[in-house]
Parts: C-alpha cells; structure tokens; sequence
C-alpha cells in the first residue's frame, strides 16, 4: 500500500489486527478485504476514499453491514466502514429535523431521539445501518402512517468519487437529492441525512399467530383489510409450514397510544383465520428496534433474498403465495403491508418508484439451499409481482435493476450516476 495519511493513522485495520475479525464480514457474507478503513467525519471519509482509489482495488462503502446483498464487503479490497461516525443529533426540535450520521444503527437513533418524543420509521430491526436503509428506501415499522424514510430526507451530506463533499438539498444539488433518495449507493458516499421526525413515543404493538389456509383465503382477506385499515397500522407475515397447513406469524405495530385505536386496529386481524395465540401491548418506539439488537456482523446469516410487490392482492396471488411457502423448497416467505403514507408521494418525487403497491413479497432461502433454489421457488411468483424493492435483494445485477428502477426512474438513476460518479467505483455489479 501507498503511504498512509495523517488523518487515517490508526484507522486502517489490516489483517492480524485484533479489530479485523469483527469488521471484515458483514451480516450474510464472510469476506477478507485487504484493509478496512474507520473514518470518523466527513473529511477523513473524503480521505479514506482517495486513499482506496489510489490502490486500486475494489472498493466496498458499509454503513451498518446489515446489508442482505453482501456488498459492503469484498475479498482483497478495501472497505469503507462508516460505524465510527454515528451521532444523532435533534438540531431543530420545532421543525422536527434531526441530524444523523449514516454509520448509526438505528437502535442508537431511537434511543437518541426517545427524550424528544420523535421517531423516524426505521427498518424493522435495531442493527440496521441509517446509511443503507436511508438511500435504499426505508420499509418499517411506521411506514404507512409515516411512509419511506426517504420521503423525510431533506438534506445529506455526500462525498463524491472525485472526493469532493457536497450538501444535497431542494436548493443546492436537488438531483443529488434526488437520486440518494432511493438509489444513493450508486452516486457517492452519504455521510449524513437531515430526516424530519415525527411527534410519537409509544405505539401499539401486537404478535399474532394465525393458521391459514393453503388456498390462500386468509392472506387474502389480511391483503383487503390492509388496503382499507387506518394507516397507523403497519403489518409484517411470516409464513411459517406447520404440518399440512400453515401459520401466519403477524406483528403489527401500531402507531399511537390510544388504546381504543390500537385494538380497533387489532381486532379484524384476528379474523382472518383460525387464532393460535395473540398479545399485545403499548410500547415506547425504541422497543421495537432495541439496543439489544446490536451485534458485530460476521456473516452469521448466510441467504439468498429476492423479492417483488403486488399493487393489489388476487386470490390466485395469495394461493401462490401460500403455494410457494409450502412447496418443496420451502423458501421463508414475509409479507410487508405498503400503501398509506406511502402513497402520498408523487412517483417521480424519490429514486423509489414503487407508490401504488399494497404489499412487499419477500422470498429467501437458506444454506444448504442457494440462489437455484429461490429461483425455482420465485418462478411462479415473478409472473404476478410488479417491481421490487433494493434493500431486499441480494443479487443486485441488471435485471434486478430494471425491477428495482422500472422506465424513466431507472434512465434518470443511470444518467445522474453517471454525472456523479463518471467511473462507476460505487456501481458494483448492477452493470446498470
């Protein structure tokens, strides 16, 4: 390697550091990257990226390493790890913005923001990286009553590949800001997003075990009542093969504290099936995306994901669905409640085009099983989903792409990833 700068001495993490272990991986991928590199602000971020063009090698930019694709590391190359610069900060609590650094787990922004009484929809579990649900969309626990991450992004702070840093915002670089809402892994290094708030402390949190039938009724019946129920309703299903039938495993999380509304909102979801077991309860935010969910990544989880959406649900979308939950693969299937708050926002506002769908179909399988195996399992699946969402999909080559980017979102994502970054160091394998 060339000569280190000043402002990364003691940043760099080589093999046989005692460091290198916990950071060379990330949380579906095991990876031995030639140098690991820990920036702790903007300026030495701009100074690690010069450094890692210099040698040449593939880069990787990993904010929380949740990522299922992997892509936040390499073997041989060099990792940018942003987990050093993690600082919330409320900087104006009467307009509700937030500053927040893009290596934040967003256990450590609920925390952060819990004294305020704010809260920002932030993926559904605490270990996630800000960074990479914050570019790639931001499907959580809030989002039909607060709609995409994205959506609350005002501003971000980003490093170009030429190593310039750039604000982005409705005044000053708009297409930057554009693009980083919904496809940011591709024009630069996000260091740091101004995201609006919003006012909320506790929500209504439920788990609810439903036997469903194979036909599909039942998922049909949960796909209606979503499209109809009060956005402060948002639902996760996993399926779940129990002998000759299946267990829809719900949580559905609502967002206020009033009682009354929370099992209003509850309630028809118990009849969508034959109930195994339910409880409920009121809970601050930050439960839901706990401190406790924070762990180093080494690649404990090893799958292969896809996924795609449904603007609305068919009965023979549901037995299908149902259908590839207990086939012969027998892929994990999750389901995602969209619409709502979602829906507010004009197509073409964000990178993330997908603003009519209902519901997020999520297929994934696990070693032994491999990508020949989720494909065989998806293949009934793909005919009827319109559409897919980045941050679940593990292999981001060029049809994902124009899944993910459909029409004139995905000519604009191109052209501006292009215009910010001429020599694709960001682009990967997206061939895009």
């Amino acid at each position: 390697m060339t000569t280190i700068p000043a402002a990364l001495e003691g940043k760099i993490v080589l093999p046989g550091d005692q460091r290198y272990r916990l950071l060379r991986s990330t949380y579906t991928t095991v990876a031995s990257p030639a140098a690991v590199l820990l920036p702790e602000d903007t300026a030495e971020v701009a100074a690690a990226l010069r450094f890692a063009r210099e040698q040449g090698l593939p880069l990787s930019v990993r904010s929380g390493g949740h990522g299922l694709s992997g892509r936040s590391t390499n073997d041989g190359g060099v990792v940018i790890d942003l987990s050093e610069m993690n600082r919330v900060e409320v900087i104006d609590r009467a307009a509700r913005i937030v500053r927040v650094e893009a290596g934040a787990r967003w256990a450590q922004v609920a925390q952060a923001l819990a004294p305020y009484g704010l809260a920002i929809s932030s993926g559904d579990h605490g270990n996630v990286g800000a960074g990479g649900l914050a570019t790639g969309g931001g499907i959580g626990w809030l989002v039909r009553r607060y709609g995409l991450t994205i959506d609350h992004i005002r501003a971000a702070e980003v490093v170009l590949a030429d190593g310039t840093v750039v604000r982005a915002d409705a005044e000053h670089e708009p297409d930057l800001l554009w693009v980083v809402r919904g496809a940011g892994g591709g024009a630069g290094i996000v260091t740091a997003f101004e995201i609006e708030a919003i006012e909320l402390r506790e929500v209504g949190y439920a788990q609810i075990a439903v036997q469903v039938d194979r036909r599909g009724r039942a998922l049909r019946q949960w796909a209606d009542y979503l499209a109809e129920a009060p956005r402060e309703l948002s639902t996760a299903v996993t399926l779940l093969p129990q002998g000759r039938s299946l267990v829809a495993s719900i949580t559905a999380v609502v967002a206020t504290d009033d009682e009354r509304q929370v099992v209003a909102a509850i309630e028809p979801l118990l009849r969508i099936g034959t109930t195994l077991g339910r409880q409920a309860q009121l809970a601050p935010y930050p439960a839901l995306v706990s401190t406790a969910h924070l762990h180093a990544n080494v690649g404990q989880q090893p799958s292969t994901t896809t996924n795609g959406l449904l603007t609305a649900m068919t009965g023979d979308d549901a037995a299908a669905i149902t259908a590839a939950a207990a086939g012969p693969h027998q892929p994990l299937i999750q389901l995602r409640s969209l619409g709502g708050a979602v829906d507010d926002v004009p197509a073409d506002a964000t990178a993330f085009a997908h603003r009519r769908h209902g519901t997020m179909v999520v297929a994934t399988t696990f070693p032994p099983q491999g990508g020949r195996a989720l494909d065989a399992a998806w293949r009934p699946l793909a005919e009827r989903v319109d559409g897919a969402y980045v941050n679940f999909e593990s292999r981001p080559d060029k049809a994902a792409f124009e899944r993910i980017y459909p029409g004139a979102t995905g000519d604009r994502v191109r052209r501006l990833w292009n215009r910010y970054d001429p020599d694709g160091i960001f682009r990967g394998p997206w061939e895009a």
